[in-house]
């Protein structure tokens, strides 16, 4: 089973930075991508940001131009660089690796870290 763990949280006032750091427990990127999923108090858990296997990025509009997603120089670690915070950005945020579930599904999101949480205040 592969374990996912993040890192890099805590407060910052807005218009501040975190980077996020996430490293799992074997490579994930030799078959599928991994992301950074966040989830606000009463909101549904929604993707952020991803990265598959030949790097190619995703991003949600509501972030994009301010985070970054890249992987480190290993093949088992993802980060999330975060500028320009806004209180709107307060979540947890999950680190997430998707493994190859078949022919048919492809790679799904599958492993999921504990989380970290990211607070923006005014």
């Amino acid at each position: 089973q592969v374990q996912l763990v993040e890192s890099g949280g805590g407060s910052v006032q807005a218009g501040g930075s975190l980077k996020l750091s996430c490293a799992a427990s074997k490579n994930i990127f030799s078959t599928c991508g991994m992301g950074w999923y966040r989830q606000a108090p009463g909101k549904e858990r929604e993707l952020v940001a991803s990265i598959s296997t030949d790097g190619l990025t995703t991003y949600i509009d509501s972030v994009s131009g301010r985070f970054t997603i890249s992987q480190g120089n290993g093949e088992n670690t993802v980060f999330l660089q975060m500028n320009s915070l806004k209180t709107e950005d307060t979540a947890v945020y999950y680190c997430a690796g998707e493994k190859w579930v078949g022919y048919v599904g492809g790679c799904s999101w599958y492993y999921w870290g504990q989380g970290t949480q990211v607070t923006v205040s005014s």
